[in-house]
């Protein structure tokens, strides 16, 4: 059997087993992991490399760092105060999203998440509303901030660099002619209609982001030295490119800076640590790899585009290459996707004569819808074990999502990119 024929079948493991859950998230992407290995697919070293990933190495420190904002009660008081402006659940859910989205625009996507998932649930603490209805809002505004501009998400800059090749360019805003419609309308969503659909329940504090302590007797030194050290990562963050540290290394210092100061413990940090989000992301990393490597990926992608035919419409083809990368999104990286679909939507678009920025906007706004898995985008898995989140709780609450995106780009895309500019 060919590695893209076995590659394909550990991805259908996968789905299956994912919406299933007849065994724990971590165990299906650790099982997909060494069986890669093992069926000669991928090497040891390319399988096992997203466990260094420098996502995860962000998740672990971030996880510290929002570790210690538990551990010092300093969570619970920043819930306290959001609390008194925000009095219903659904005044929170707009605020979470609104700030979430806006920062994500000029952040990345997942440091944004990573910063605010330890306010958020001390928000949730605070205001005795269940976190797994605030967490997901979160993240999915995450995402759809990260097309507001072109620094929002590393596809935005992909398909930047493709249309630079054919002398032509998005502006810096550009992205959120379509991106930022698709946020307001999400946010209205999740006020109204999708409130229903959030997942609603009791999670058990299993040692990372205890709430439920006494926080008396910590010295108020400890408590705001945590909230400075997460205010200093979140600007490190932020000027990046400036400093040339990355978002991990960023996140690495702020979690020793804790430790050595005494804010936490070494036994602390390492409790407050998640290692069920860390296998699930690292193990799946190997099937986004695999995808990749065998051409399995580019094999789904150019079975679906043939099946348009010749001269498709590209109105068709703007939508299929939408509904593509979104179902691809949500089982490879939105990097990895958006790499794979550009240069095969250049060719198309270009082989009709027709202006490529409508087909790629497609490519990229489709590639950022990652909802309906929690393995579709970083700041997902994150959430899996706070939120007590299982997967089919994606699949209800994100799918909506895809196609309130979808129409609203499919209403946008061919006004603002027309495909023949007169």
């Amino acid at each position: 059997m060919s590695p893209s024929s076995i590659t394909l079948l550990f991805l259908l493991f996968a789905v299956v087993m994912f919406v299933l859950e007849k065994i724990p998230l971590g165990v299906t992407s650790m099982i997909v992991c060494i069986g890669l290995v093992v069926t000669g697919v991928l090497d040891v070293k390319t399988a096992f490399a997203g466990f260094i990933d420098s996502n995860v190495i962000l998740f672990v420190a971030m996880f510290i760092v929002g570790g210690a904002l538990f551990e010092t009660g300093m969570a619970n008081k920043i819930g306290g105060i959001v609390t008194k402006f925000a009095k219903t659940e659904r005044m929170l859910i707009i605020a979470i999203m609104v700030i979430v989205g806006l920062m994500s625009g000029v952040l990345s996507n997942t440091g944004t998440a990573a910063v605010l998932i330890p306010v958020v649930i001390g928000i949730a603490a605070k205001s005795g509303f269940k976190r797994s209805r605030l967490l997901m809002p979160l993240v999915f505004a995450a995402a759809m901030g990260g097309n507001l501009s072109l620094i929002g998400a590393p596809g935005n800059l992909i398909a930047q660099s493709a249309l630079e090749e054919i002398g032509l360019k998005f502006g810096f805003f550009e992205y959120a002619i379509v991106g930022f419609p698709i946020l307001i309308v999400g946010i209205i969503f999740y006020a109204t209609i999708g409130h229903k659909l959030l997942p609603n329940h009791d999670v058990k504090d299993d040692g990372a982001f205890d709430t439920q302590k006494d926080f008396s007797d910590v010295p108020a030194w400890k408590q705001y030295l945590s909230l400075i050290i997460l205010v200093l990562t979140l600007l490190a963050m932020i000027f990046e490119d400036q400093i040339g540290i990355k978002l991990s290394i960023s996140g690495a210092i702020g979690a020793i800076l804790l430790i050595l100061t005494g804010v936490i413990s070494e036994k602390e940090a390492l409790k407050s640590i998640d290692l069920k989000t860390i296998f699930l992301f690292g193990g799946t990393l190997s099937l986004a790899a695999a995808l990749q490597s065998t051409g399995a990926g580019e094999m789904i992608a150019g079975k679906v585009i043939g099946a348009l035919g010749e001269n498709p419409s590209p109105y068709i083809l703007t939508l299929v290459v939408f509904l593509l990368c979104c179902a691809m999104t949500n089982f490879m990286s939105n990097t990895a996707t958006t790499a794979l679909m550009v240069p095969i939507c250049l060719s198309i678009a270009q082989g009709m004569g027709a202006d490529p920025r409508a087909v790629l906007m497609a490519c990229v706004i489709g590639g950022s819808c990652a909802y309906a898995t929690p393995i579709g985008m970083p700041a997902n898995t994150m959430v899996v074990g706070a939120g007590g989140y299982k997967f089919m709780d994606y699949v209800k609450a994100g799918f909506p999502l895809i196609i309130i995106a979808t129409i609203v780009s499919m209403i946008i895309l061919p006004i603002a990119f027309p495909f023949f500019p007169a």
